[in-house]
């Protein structure tokens, strides 16, 4: 069954085993979801899908797939109108709602209510607040809100009742998708994984250390010698080395965050950032202008930065073949005689640790994108989504 939603959902991106779907095909034997859509919509997703990250993925899925088919249980915008009151929320304490519950809980069964439910829609045509029959508020019906029966069916207010087709509209989970555009939180989060803790570092002894205290003092017969050593400290240097202008031009918020973020992280021993236009030549500029002469030369920060700094690239590598790859490619600079394949096989030769995270990679190698393919034949390449800057980390603390 639903052959179609399940090359649907693989089409998006989710990983489903034979297993995991031939679970849920069990789940429909055995009757799970009734004949409710929003049944099947919840079941569906239980099983399918591993991680949260992975929600927004499934919703756009089964949007496409059962579209056209009418959800069950809709409620109308004019009911949420009538159900959807803040002012009840703030007028009916707990200890209020508690004292108007004093019905017992509805003795029908989920299928029951919903029955009801479905019967309740057809025929209401109007607002009600309080009462034992309509869905309203302040009820004693076993759907509503703000009411007095504890077992039925929240509908409107803070956690309504909603159909699978209201839930996937609503777009909840799209935040939570790994495969988005970061913002500068999420660049915080994943810059702290550039750690790398030493003590081999020209800084005073300021610390306690505790087990050379405790020897000492015990060698000593008994008496208190207090021992120091020198703090630990992240020794990572990090290059950060940004794209600018042109068709990053759509991306400049995005190397904001990115830098923002690099200069608020300060736990690195260093931190140098500069700038290119589509790849790196001779020289380097110090701000996202890229103005001749406000630059330093390529050359002295392979003099003045040694290969254990970690260099981060960014850039979509979205330039002619011949900006890559000839002598006089660069229309923005000097290049120093040399293309700029030339300089970028320079910068792998002297940093030991070099990823380049790119806003807008192809898929796989693109023949269309061909510097793009070159760059990815020279440097890990990865994109600027969540789980692009997570893996790129990682990459650069992979010993």
């Amino acid at each position: 069954m639903f052959i179609e939603f399940f090359h649907i959902l693989k089409a998006k991106g989710l990983n489903i085993s034979l297993n995991e779907w031939l679970t849920l095909q069990d789940a429909l034997n055995k009757d799970l979801a009734g004949n409710s859509l929003t049944a099947f919509y919840y079941i569906a997703r239980a099983v399918l899908v591993k991680s949260e990250t992975e929600y927004d993925k499934f919703d756009l899925a089964f949007s496409e797939c059962f579209k056209n088919i009418e959800s069950d249980n809709i409620i109308s915008k004019e009911m949420q109108r009538w159900l959807d009151k803040e002012e009840l929320t703030d007028l009916v304490n707990e200890d209020e709602r508690n004292m108007l519950n004093q019905a017992e809980e509805s003795a029908l069964d989920k299928n029951e209510i919903e029955e009801q439910l479905k019967e309740r829609l057809k025929e209401q045509d109007s607002e009600h607040n309080g009462g034992n029959y309509w869905i309203g508020t302040m009820g004693k019906t076993s759907f509503g809100n703000t009411g007095a029966n504890m077992g039925g069916i929240r509908i409107g207010g803070v956690t309504g009742h909603q159909s699978a087709f209201a839930v996937i509209g609503a777009r909840r989970y799209k935040d939570f998708r790994d495969d988005r555009i970061i913002d500068n939180r999420q660049f915080q989060l994943a810059l702290r994984k550039l750690r790398q803790f030493s003590t081999r570092l020209d800084i005073p002894k300021t610390e306690l250390y505790i087990n050379g205290t405790i020897n000492k003092t015990c060698n000593n017969g008994g008496f208190l010698q207090i021992v120091m050593e020198k703090p630990r400290k992240n020794a990572v240097k990090l290059l950060l080395l940004m794209d600018s202008g042109g068709t990053m031009i759509p991306y400049t918020s995005l190397l904001n965050e990115l830098f923002q973020s690099v200069h608020k992280a300060n736990h690195y021993k260093d931190v140098k950032c500069y700038y290119f236009h589509n790849c790196i030549y001779s020289h380097l500029y110090k701000s996202p202008e890229c103005e001749n002469g406000d630059w330093v030369e390529t050359d002295w920060l392979f003099r003045n930065l040694d290969s254990d700094y970690k260099v981060v690239i960014v850039g979509d590598a979205a330039m002619a073949p011949e900006e890559l790859y000839s002598a006089t490619g660069n229309y923005r600079g000097p290049n120093g005689g040399l293309s700029g394949f030339a300089w970028l096989n320079l910068m792998k030769r002297n940093y030991r640790k070099v990823v380049w995270l790119n806003p807008k990679m192809a898929p796989g190698h693109a023949p269309w994108r061909e510097a793009e393919t070159a760059v990815k034949n020279l440097f890990p390449m990865y994109k600027l989504t969540v789980a692009g800057l997570k893996n790129a980390m990682e990459e650069l603390m992979r010993k």
